[in-house]
């Protein structure tokens, strides 16, 4: 069966919003995702978006999803895109989803010039083989950190005293 890769429309959010909660789930965090509807449907059709998604359909069906908005390199001076969740339904995974909407993003990247396509992925995500098998490479020597909660909160209370 074909896949197809497509921009996200209003009638993709259900799907998409239902893919991130099994994403949520899937990585053993499903208390933390709070996603709506509406949420969704604000960031993806805002006159300027900065959130940006791609699903991939098989016999008219949504089976997978890339979300990703833009980022920025002060050393290369050029935009890049930092892919937030690709998800693919269980049932469709080799299928040839999951790197069909890397591929589209990458595609994104070359005919827009940007150099980058970046993610994080969880140290126990068997998925890495995927990355790997597509010529990506772990990042060794950034580690990811996260203000969130109290903290965020503390360090805000800061900027303010």
């Amino acid at each position: 069966m074909s896949v197809e890769v497509r921009v996200a429309t209003d009638e993709d959010v259900p799907a998409i919003v239902g893919m991130v909660y099994e994403l949520a789930e899937f990585e053993k965090a499903l208390e933390e995702c709070h996603l709506t509807e509406e949420q969704l449907r604000a960031v993806l059709f805002a006159p300027a978006p900065a959130v940006f998604c791609h699903v991939a359909c098989t016999g008219g069906e949504t089976v997978g999803m890339a979300l990703w908005f833009r980022t920025y390199s002060t050393w290369e001076g050029v935009h890049g895109i930092y892919l937030e969740d690709l998800y693919v339904r269980p049932a469709a995974r080799g299928t040839g989803a999951g790197k069909a909407l890397v591929a589209k993003l990458a595609q994104i990247c070359v005919e827009s010039g940007y150099p980058r396509l970046e993610w994080a992925v969880l140290d126990w995500n068997p998925a890495r083989g995927f990355y790997d098998a597509l010529g990506a490479r772990h990042k060794s020597d950034w580690l990811p950190y996260r203000l969130t909660g109290d903290a965020l909160a503390a360090t805000a209370r800061a900027a303010t005293s």
